[in-house]
């Protein structure tokens, strides 16, 4: 259990969760991107690789879970990719809304493509993907990093810069 420092190691339930999240709303975005044909998807794929890329590089090979499980899993995953980096560089890392651009577009650009893609031919399925991606993307994940991820991690403690973007504040779950 988390104490007042935080999770040495995520609880493996925590990670899972984190990861099925994120691969649901990578599948669901492929799916509903599949109407404008396998190009489309493919591209789709291919961002949100460099997306994740992106993450390990800039941020996890900095993190204090740099291979331990963190909420994320991304842990784990970093040293297979990255050498450790500087752990003092990330606390002081300043990042804006702009740095959070790629990691939106990742369920925008679905969001946005079922949304046309109803248009050319209206289906149920298309309709509730649409929903489910978008319940995945903002209450779900908010919930996840809200009240399992940030309160318990020591990174946060240590410097976290998504902290300074997005507040200090506590969130009762």
């Amino acid at each position: 259990m988390a104490d007042q420092t935080g999770h040495d190691n995520y609880p493996v339930l925590t990670s899972l969760l984190s990861v099925l999240l994120l691969l649901a709303i990578y599948i669901i975005g492929a799916y509903l991107l599949s109407g404008f044909g396998l190009i489309a998807v493919l591209l789709y794929l291919l961002f949100c690789l460099w997306a994740e890329y992106r993450v390990l590089a800039m941020s996890c090979r900095y993190c204090y879970y740099y291979g331990k499980l963190c909420g994320t899993g991304k842990g784990k995953i970093v040293p297979l990719f990255f050498k450790k980096g500087n752990p003092k560089i990330f606390p002081e890392r300043a990042i804006g809304w702009k740095d959070l651009i790629p990691d939106l577009l990742v369920f925008l650009v679905p969001l946005l493509g079922g949304i046309i893609y109803l248009f050319i031919r209206f289906n149920f399925l298309t309709l509730a993907l649409i929903i489910a991606i978008a319940v995945l993307a903002m209450p779900v994940t908010g919930y996840m990093r809200s009240c399992l991820l940030c309160p318990n991690c020591k990174q946060r403690e240590l410097g976290c810069p998504a902290q300074k973007l997005f507040g200090k504040e506590e969130k009762s779950c």
